[in-house]
Parts: structure tokens; C-alpha cells; sequence
């Protein structure tokens, strides 16, 4: 009997290994409720946000899960770039 073939290695997929909660929980931390509701304007984060009702949304629409992985995806690289010493 074979093994299941294990899932390829994506260093460089910073997405890799990262669940939608975890997500949605940094973008959260990082930029609040508001913030996040004027830079992604969906009713799960501009009404009664919670981190419950954003994921149920999420994982039934794609186009607006993209946009928060995007969003996601910005803020690592903005924290990276603050981290790094200048020059």
C-alpha cells in the first residue's frame, strides 16, 4: 500500500501553514476593526465585527478571502520592512 504523496514544500508561500482564524486574528491585532473595515469594506468587519462571523464569510467567498490574504500578506511585509536596520 503507498503513501499518500506528501504536500510539497513552499518556503517561500508565506500563506503556507497559516489558517484563515490566524489571519484574520493578526490583521485584527494589527489594524483594529476600523481600520480593517475601511481598507476591506464587507459587512463582517464594518457590523458587529467578530472573528466568528468574518470566517464563516470568508470561507464561502473567495474574492473577498483574496483580499484579505492580500491585505495579510502587506502587513508581513510592512512589518518586515520596519525590523530591517536602515542602509
Amino acid at each position: 500500500m503507498k503513501d499518500a504523496p506528501s504536500q510539497p514544500a513552499q518556503p517561500r508561500n508565506a500563506l503556507h501553514g497559516v489558517t484563515l482564524e490566524a489571519i484574520v486574528r493578526a490583521l485584527e491585532a494589527h489594524f483594529g476593526w476600523p481600520e480593517l473595515a475601511q481598507r476591506i469594506p464587507v459587512r463582517c468587519f464594518t457590523h458587529d465585527p467578530s472573528v466568528g462571523s468574518s470566517l464563516k464569510f470568508l470561507r464561502r467567498t473567495p474574492w473577498a478571502r483574496e483580499k484579505v490574504e492580500s491585505l495579510y500578506l502587506f502587513m508581513l511585509r510592512e512589518q518586515g520592512r520596519m525590523q530591517r536596520p536602515p542602509g
